[in-house]
């Protein structure tokens, strides 16, 4: 460092970067930026390109340790990733011809998630199925593959298109009942897209409930507080969601997580969010 500097450095290790590579950043999961180090200094995969994977082939296929939505057992599963149909695969037994499903990469998520699945490389896949939210929890022995995977869900597209507050997962939130005539219950929240979604554990395969947050320009809109009336909350920091239909009452433990949450929650549109607007008016 002190003969070379950065900037030199830097041209070195990473001179063969491959342009769809994505570059983690500090706030990234520790994983993303291990391999990152890994494959830049140990391998030095960026200033030779012959020791590079082969990134560009289109097609991976291997097994992975899935979480079963019934039973929450990890059993190992083959996963396909392929380029020409856009998409990730999965296989319930290795000899099956057809998959068990097929996640679109276009409305595919992927964020590491080891505290949550308990497993330092744990990867949780959210993709649509039948107009509903699906989860998927998987994670790999070898963190190279891992991040892998993750990368297919979390490149530099679907970052730039969703900004830095894509996806977050701040904590459990209180949130009251459909028919808000009973109290409120301690729900897990997902911003994902503009799609709120609340699971009664944070390991669920399918969303409780999904609430779309529009635009302001639609009737949509989000409030600091509770209104007067509003009792049975036990946790002081509250958030009023208006849409079109009705208000929806969340409450937080903590000032900051309050503030975090409607910073996403009230973040400008962009432009391919519209298509998930329509999507849920549309919703049966």
């Amino acid at each position: 460092m002190a003969s070379r500097g950065n900037a030199i450095a830097r041209a070195t290790f990473e001179s063969k970067v491959p342009a769809f590579y994505y570059r983690p950043s500090a706030s990234d999961c520790p994983l993303l930026r291990e391999q990152w180090i890994r494959a830049k200094y140990e391998r030095q995969e960026f200033a030779h390109p012959e020791r590079q994977e082969p990134y560009s082939a289109g097609y991976r296929e291997g097994f992975l340790w899935k979480r079963g939505r019934d039973n929450g057992q990890f059993l190992s599963r083959k996963f396909v990733l392929t380029e020409r149909e856009g998409a990730l695969k999965y296989f319930n037994r290795s000899d099956a011809k057809e998959p068990k499903a097929v996640m679109k990469i276009e409305h595919l998520n992927a964020t590491f998630q080891p505290a949550k699945i308990g497993h330092p490389h744990g990867l949780q896949v959210t993709y649509l199925k039948d107009n509903s939210t699906r989860n998927v929890f998987v994670y790999h022995e070898d963190g190279k593959v891992g991040a892998r995977v993750g990368r297919a869900g979390t490149g530099p597209s679907l970052r730039d298109q969703m900004g830095p507050l894509g996806r977050r997962r701040l904590g459990p939130t209180c949130a009251l009942t459909p028919q808000q005539t009973e109290g409120f219950r301690k729900r897990w929240f997902t911003m994902d897209d503009r799609r709120l979604m609340y699971f009664k554990d944070p390991l669920d395969a399918f969303a409780r409930g999904e609430v779309f947050i529009g635009s302001k320009e639609s009737g949509y809109t989000v409030l600091d507080g509770l209104p007067p009336s509003t009792q049975g909350h036990h946790w002081p920091h509250g958030i009023t969601i208006v849409t079109p239909e009705r208000r929806f009452l969340l409450a937080c433990e903590t000032e900051l997580e309050q503030r975090a949450w409607m910073e996403v929650v009230d973040r400008p549109m962009l432009p391919q969010e519209y298509a998930v607007e329509a999507h849920f008016k549309h919703k049966p």
